[in-house]
């Protein structure tokens, strides 16, 4: 969440930064924060004043004692008794404040990077970077022109699956329900090949492999923003009070909620391989056929934690690092950098990563890779300690998908069907054991 100190300090940074971000009410929001903060603030006055007057009365009651001044001693301590209950609503009261505090700013998404450009939705994304043309700085999603040229009919991914018996729709249906697809043979041996080669290249980028739990608490819902924003779209587990993870971001960040990390220990580079769970809830359609959006599926996250000044380079880094992996896999992609209007609740600023689907002929997201700066951190309380210094800072937390899998298969399938068969990329072989699914 946003710190008190920065909306009490850049208050119109704060107020232009959510419009941009179209959050309805953005001044109302700030005002009423600021308001609550200082009912706090004169809260705790009057309770530094009312505990100052009680020590300076309870000096006084021995001095009157030793005085034989009983009576007016007596006064001193119903003068205290009627301090010590008004420290007490007091102390109430800055609890009450602080909690309506917090509470109203985990109700307020993180701010955008100046960078980020004006826009209400995806038309507005800018399209920075393509393997299919160079771009240009007006380029946007709703006036791209670069898709494939696609010589020949292509079958979409859900009948290819069919026909190679790669993935059957049907039978998770009959296990779960829909969005729940069983892999068989080549296609699960794809699926396992792609998750080995992702987390082999993330080691070789210097990443630590983490294996987390998939299921998680409210408190590690909360550090990293899904909670209270995205609970519709988080299986719960009423009984316990657990929730299946949307993405190995909350698990693997959580690892560093209430701890100050040492200087020389960052940038933190970690990744993860889960399963991942989302509700989805309100999709349907063509666009949520096969592949395309699933509540179960598989997906390799890589997070970093680093100091503010160099969180930039990170991203940088980790934006390099995604887009090596699509060269890899010999795909068409394109690079979105969000608009203010389609970038999410706690992210400062957010690349996503789309590959061309041939036969749907569209394009499909397939990794967001984005920098919350302080907005995680300072949730959590995840801190550093600079060498020499003796206060704690908020680190910067970012994180990013390297990649999701359901909608890389669907592209490989796609776009690499041939007479033959489909040609598994050269990349990929040494993980499959085999070159062409026929």
């Amino acid at each position: 969440m946003l710190t008190l100190k920065l909306i009490t300090e850049e208050t119109e940074r704060v107020v232009k930064g959510l419009e941009k971000k179209h959050f309805k009410g953005a001044r109302e929001a700030i005002e009423q924060v600021l308001a609550t903060d200082r009912q706090r603030r004169e809260a705790q006055q009057e309770l530094d004043k009312s505990l100052n007057e009680q020590k300076q009365m309870a000096g006084q009651i021995g001095r009157l004692m030793k005085e034989g001044k009983r009576e007016e001693a007596e006064q001193a301590k119903a003068a205290v008794a009627t301090l010590k209950e008004k420290s007490k609503q007091l102390e109430e009261q800055m609890a009450k404040a602080q909690e309506e505090v917090n509470t109203l700013l985990c109700q307020i998404p993180n701010i955008p990077y100046d960078e980020v450009p004006e826009g209400v939705g995806a038309e507005d994304n800018r399209v920075v970077k393509s393997n299919q043309k160079d771009c240009t700085p007006d380029d946007t999603v709703g006036n791209w022109t670069a898709n494939p040229e696609v010589a020949t009919a292509k079958l979409p991914h859900w009948e290819l699956a069919k026909k190679y018996n790669l993935i059957d729709f049907d039978l998770g249906v009959k296990i779960t329900g829909a969005g729940f697809p069983v892999y068989v043979g080549k296609g699960a041996r794809l699926q396992r090949a792609l998750i080995n080669f992702f987390l082999d290249e993330a080691r070789k980028s210097g990443y630590t492999e983490i294996m987390p739990p998939t299921v998680v608490n409210a408190a590690s819902g909360y550090g990293t923003g899904q909670l209270p924003d995205k609970e519709g779209q988080m299986y719960h587990c009423e009984t316990d009070d657990f929730y299946l993870i949307p993405t190995a971001e909350v698990p693997v960040t959580n690892i560093y909620r209430d701890v100050i990390i040492d200087e020389k220990d960052l940038p933190v580079k970690n990744c993860a391989y889960t399963q991942c769970f989302r509700r989805e809830a309100g999709s349907y359609g063509k666009d949520v056929r096969g592949l395309n959006r699933l509540h179960e599926f598989s997906k390799i996250e890589i997070v970093r934690i680093d100091k503010p000044e160099h969180s930039k380079e990170s991203h940088k880094e980790m934006l390099e690092h995604v887009e090596g992996l699509l060269k890899k896999l010999e795909l068409p992609y394109r690079i979105l950098l969000l608009c203010g209007g389609d970038q999410s609740f706690t992210s400062a600023i957010c690349y996503d990563f789309e590959v061309y689907s041939e036969a749907q002929k569209r394009w499909l997201e397939v990794s967001s890779v984005s920098n919350f700066d302080t907005y995680q951190a300072n949730r959590l309380k995840c801190r550093f300690r600079r060498e020499g210094s003796k206060k704690p800072e908020l680190c910067h937390t970012l994180n990013g998908s390297a990649l999701a899998l359901p909608r890389i298969v669907a592209a490989l399938l796609e776009n690499n069907q041939t007479e033959q068969g489909i040609v598994i990329p050269k990349a990929l072989v040494p993980y499959c054991g085999f070159d062409i699914i026929d």
